[in-house]
C-alpha cells in the first residue's frame, strides 16, 4: 500500500507550502486523482486519516476529485474512449494517454492569522 507514501509526501508538500505565510490552520487540501495513477481512492483517504493528525493538516478535510483517462490519436486529433483496443475509432492509429494518470495536489485552503 503506497499511499501511505504518497500521504506523507503530500502533508511534506503542503508544510513546504505554507512556510514563510502566517497561517494559522488548513481547512482542505482538493487533489486531482486520475483513474490510471495506481492509486486506490479510499485507501488513500484511509491513510490521510490516520497521517494528517499532529500534521500541519490536522483537521483539514480531504476533497478527491477523480479524473478519467482521456487519449487522443497524434495522427487525427481526435479523442479516443478508453477500451480493450487502443486504437483510434477514426484512423485506427495508436493514442496517447493526454489525462488520467496524474496525482495532483490542487488547492491548500488556509486560514491566515490577522494583522
Amino acid at each position: 500500500m503506497h499511499e501511505y507514501s504518497i500521504v506523507q509526501s503530500l502533508l511534506n508538500r503542503v508544510q513546504d507550502s505554507l512556510r514563510g505565510y502566517d497561517v494559522r490552520s488548513v481547512r482542505r487540501l482538493r487533489l486531482r486523482l486520475g483513474e490510471l495513477s495506481g492509486v486506490d481512492p479510499g485507501l488513500l483517504r484511509t491513510a490521510y486519516e490516520l497521517c494528517a493528525p499532529g500534521s500541519v493538516c490536522d483537521g483539514a478535510e480531504l476533497e478527491i476529485a477523480s479524473v478519467p483517462a482521456l487519449w487522443r490519436c497524434p495522427a487525427c486529433d481526435r479523442d479516443a474512449p478508453a477500451g480493450a483496443r487502443l486504437a483510434c475509432p477514426s484512423c485506427g492509429g495508436g493514442v496517447r494517454l493526454l489525462e488520467g494518470d496524474e496525482i495532483v495536489l490542487e488547492t491548500i485552503d488556509v486560514e491566515v492569522e490577522h494583522v
